[in-house]
């Protein structure tokens, strides 16, 4: 029997459910407190946990045993994801998150779009459809 944490499709379900309560509980902790800091905290916070887990995985490796190009991409990554972060906790900090949120997740479709502009990617028309319904859905959803 195959094991369900096996699957890409738990995973990413969990990803979605740990999304959801970021927003919620991110909207009740900046309430009293600047965006960027709460962000730092949050970033403080991954930081530990993933070390905690790599310590006790032993999933550490040398940094060395990264190319250049992977070291390269990974801090673009994260250079990303920082201002992703920081423009997120801003946006719940003057926002609903129930509109925020939506909006954060039209990152779907521009996921889509860069995958085949710049991983050339193949998409059927079906999926054209299904991102297309998330970006209609997301701007519905965020519209007062």
């Amino acid at each position: 029997m195959k094991n369900i944490f096996a699957t890409w499709q738990i995973w990413a379900i969990l990803s979605a459910v740990f999304a959801a309560f970021t927003a919620i509980f991110a909207k009740i902790g900046i309430k009293e407190i600047n965006s960027d800091f709460a962000t730092f905290i949050r970033t403080i916070v991954i930081l530990i946990v993933l070390g905690i887990i790599l310590l006790a995985t032993n999933q550490f490796q040398p940094l060395r045993s990264v190319s250049n190009k992977s070291l390269m991409f990974l801090i673009l990554s994260g250079l990303a994801t920082g201002g992703s972060w920081i423009c997120y906790f801003r946006a719940l900090k003057i926002g609903n998150a129930s509109q925020v949120a939506p909006i954060d997740k039209l990152s779907v479709v521009l996921v889509a779009l860069f995958g085949v502009m710049i991983l050339g990617e193949k998409l059927t028309t079906t999926h054209w459809l299904g991102i297309f319904l998330i970006a209609a859905g997301a701007v519905i959803i965020a519209v007062k």
